[in-house]
């Protein structure tokens, strides 16, 4: 059975360290060949629009940028379908790859045999 991991990341530029260690969680796992699915939600969905990961800068850290590339690699990255309309994101202002997904899709996810699921 193949290995997966789901990545929540709840916090953008609002909690910096914590954002930045899902990313760091779901890279790594992408680079093990891990199967991975990073979900953004609150104010992470924003690091899904064109430019914004560029500008996250945590010290010390790996850029959010690079992050973001290696999950889209080899994994899928969602935003939260409640999350991006509050924010009035459309998949139209999405990164190329990511896409808009709700609860059941997260669910369907989060429930497959062997799946691991964590959420920073």
């Amino acid at each position: 059975m193949p290995r997966s991991l789901v990545v929540k990341v709840t916090a953008g530029s609002d909690a910096p360290e914590r954002c930045s260690q899902g990313f760091t969680v779901a890279a790594t796992a992408a680079l093990a060949d891990v199967d991975i699915s990073l979900w953004l939600v609150g104010e992470a969905a924003w690091l899904a629009i064109p430019g914004r990961a560029e500008r996250f800068v945590l010290p010390f850290a790996t850029p959010m940028a690079e992050l973001l590339g290696t999950v889209l690699e080899s994994g899928t990255v969602t935003v939260c379908t409640q999350c991006a309309q509050r924010r009035g994101i459309e998949p139209a202002h999405l990164i190329g790859g990511i896409r808009i997904g709700g609860t059941a899709g997260y669910l369907e996810e989060i429930l497959r045999p062997g799946a691991q699921a964590v959420v920073y």
